[in-house]
């Protein structure tokens, strides 16, 4: 049986997530912005985490962390590197090492630039990852601490897996990313239907997140920098993919 995965809305824009394996009981809490949703919804389902996988240290991602950990008794992990910007970790991990969620295992991938410390955590059976604030829904995370090449490189890392991973990415920040897309790549067909769709979504108060790895291969412009209409409308045409990539996130933290 596949992992269950709830989307569980937090603060104004964030998520958390939860995934269970219905196998063996074991829950994952993939960032927790505030303790009582999640709470609330564990409950709703009668499971009790028994880990809590942190992507980064911003306070929106870890603020509920130290609570839901006392509640459940939940395993906290963290990236190693960052272990000192983190709340008490019970399991430090870094590139490669494999976190057990029940029978199901998640690989961890170092993908730094909007944060230096910053993990993904990869279900290859299950075929799903946590992003945080890397790759988002129709976006990325701005660049915090990292630099644009560390970005584009994390970026192009998670574009490689398989198409059909879910994507759970950290806030409902789609309808804004698809706005500005459409300034990147407006002749996209794939990209104005998806935008239209995000927002029927907003309007009816559905999430937008997850979403595919295929789909944001398809419309995500920071997934598409080394699109050669991309290039052309930029003026960029013998640029590099990283310095296309740049450009799109200058002028994203502009938009």
């Amino acid at each position: 049986m596949a992992l269950e995965i709830v989307t569980v809305p937090c603060l104004s824009d964030n998520y958390a997530f939860i995934a269970h394996d219905p196998a063996t009981g074991a829950t994952a809490v993939v960032d927790v912005p505030e303790t009582s949703p999640i709470l609330n919804a564990l409950r709703d389902r009668g499971w009790k985490a028994s880990h809590i996988l942190i992507t980064h240290h911003h306070a929106d991602h870890v603020d509920g962390v130290k609570a839901l950990a006392a509640a459940t008794g939940a395993k906290v992990v963290g990236a190693a590197a960052d272990a000192n910007r983190l709340p008490s970790l019970d399991i430090a991990v870094a590139e490669g090492d494999v976190v057990r969620i029940g029978i199901e295992e998640a690989r961890v991938m170092e993908v730094p630039g909007h944060t230096v410390g910053h993990v993904a955590y990869h279900f290859p059976v299950a075929a799903v990852a946590f992003t945080g604030d890397t790759l988002m829904a129709l976006g990325c995370g701005r660049v915090f601490e990292g630099t644009m090449e560390q970005m584009w490189t994390s970026l192009s890392r998670l574009a490689a897996l398989p198409p059909q991973t879910l994507i759970c990415s950290g806030h409902e920040y789609t309808l804004t990313n698809g706005r500005f897309a459409l300034t990147i790549e407006p002749d996209n067909p794939e990209l104005v239907k998806r935008v239209e769709a995000v927002r029927v979504a907003r309007e009816q108060g559905r999430p937008t997140v997850p979403s595919t790895l295929a789909e944001e291969l398809a419309t995500n412009p920071f997934l598409r920098a080394g699109e050669p209409a991309i290039k052309r409308t930029l003026k960029m045409e013998g640029a590099s993919d990283a310095e296309v990539f740049a450009e799109i996130r200058r002028r994203k933290d502009r938009f």
